[in-house]
């Protein structure tokens, strides 16, 4: 899937899907977690996006797929050694995503002390709306994220109580990965992740970010 940069008629397959876990504290409880004094990266293959409109596959390797409304910060130029203080001036725009996680593979990856990979990578497991350029959103910090499943709100939560800000996260991404133009870094999810069945509709949404809708069905 190809994403065009804000700004630019530039189109560009995503080389990197960086995803943040556990970055909100009630989302850590409820995942029986503690909150972790440093980012937990993860990484998702550029064919598990899709965009609004388009089709969750639930894989045949998992009974227990789990929704997770996140906002994503798309990298808008090359960045190494990012001062937390300049990160945001390397983002282009900024999207609603949907991190969709095989749950029941990912309890057993960790009970075995496994990456996440597997759990979060099939195709289709990163949902994207439609990208603003960064001017649009005042503050990454004050955003409302809702995730609808049917109708019924399941996720309903603000980027204000993120653990680690944006800005944070661009900077401690950039010491370890080279940030690069349409990289996308999905910063989290708040608590009510739940699973998805077989039919679902799900509509992401928010106060300042284009909402958009996936539907579910079985691969």
């Amino acid at each position: 899937m190809e994403i065009v940069l804000p700004g630019s008629e530039l189109r560009i397959v995503p080389r990197k899907i960086i995803c943040v876990g556990q970055n909100y504290a009630r989302h850590a409880a409820e995942m029986n977690s503690t909150v972790p004094e440093e980012p937990i990266l993860f990484l998702k293959p550029p064919t598990a996006l899709i965009g609004p409109g388009e089709t969750v596959l639930l894989p045949p390797q998992s009974r227990e797929v789990h929704h997770e409304v996140e906002l994503v910060a798309v990298i808008g130029r090359e960045g190494k050694h990012i001062p937390e203080s300049e990160a945001l001036d390397y983002v282009a725009g900024y999207a609603l995503g949907l991190d969709m996680t095989a749950r029941d593979l990912q309890l057993k990856a960790k009970k075995a002390g496994h990456p996440w990979t597997v759990a979060k990578g099939f195709d289709t497991f990163a949902p994207l709306g439609p990208i603003v350029p960064a001017t649009a959103v005042p503050d990454p910090q004050r955003v409302q994220l809702r995730l609808r499943v049917n109708g019924t709100v399941r996720q309903n939560g603000n980027t204000v109580d993120m653990v680690f800000s944006v800005a944070r996260l661009i900077a401690y991404c950039s010491e370890i990965f080279t940030l690069q133009p349409g990289d996308l870094l999905f910063t989290g999810t708040p608590e009510g992740v739940g699973p998805v069945q077989d039919g679902d509709v799900l509509v992401a949404e928010s106060d300042v970010l284009p909402a958009f809708q996936v539907n579910v069905r079985r691969a």
